[in-house]
């Protein structure tokens, strides 16, 4: 088996619709917080991912044996105070195969894209305690702060997020 990381750029959403949909709900299933409550409905999933592609959102899919296992987006400010930035967004890893490198792979090619953009800050926040946090810090995300609160979970707990930072280019 070959478990060669293959980071790509999509352009359209048809061929890739149903390895998103079932992506985004394996994570939402494993607790992820990206702005869903499991169960996460196919058709809702699908609807999200119809909805993702726009002029200023980039989307990268991981690939390992020809098979959708991580995905990320790249927003890009289009503010005129904001040409200069970016966000990360979705940065999502399927259970199955975390540890395998795939989200810093996810997040050195949107950083790299991000460059290639002419933006020289990136910003991000994700929920406090989650592994994400330890993958920002290693990779030179300063935290810039926290808001209590911030997102709720499945069980009705309510969760702080941390947002951070990064100076490219």
């Amino acid at each position: 088996m070959n478990n060669i990381v293959i980071i790509k750029q999509l352009f359209s959403m048809e061929e890739s619709i149903d390895e998103l949909s079932e992506l985004l709900i394996q994570v939402v299933e494993d607790g992820a917080s990206i702005g869903f409550l499991p169960p996460l409905d196919v058709s809702d999933s699908t609807l999200y991912w119809y909805n993702v592609l726009a002029p200023d959102v980039i989307l990268f899919v991981a690939t390992m044996n020809e098979i959708i296992v991580g995905s990320v987006q790249l927003h890009l400010s289009t503010k005129a105070n904001g040409t200069h930035r970016a966000e990360i967004a979705k940065l999502m890893t399927h259970p199955n195969y975390r540890r395998n490198g795939i989200a810093r792979s996810l997040m050195q090619k949107a950083e790299e894209r991000a460059t290639q953009e002419d933006r020289s800050l990136i910003v991000l926040d994700t929920r406090e305690g989650d592994p994400s946090n330890l993958l920002y810090t290693s990779m030179g995300y300063i935290q810039a702060g926290r808001i209590p609160s911030y997102a709720i979970s499945a069980n009705g707990e309510l969760h702080a997020t941390i947002f951070y930072y990064k100076v490219i280019g």
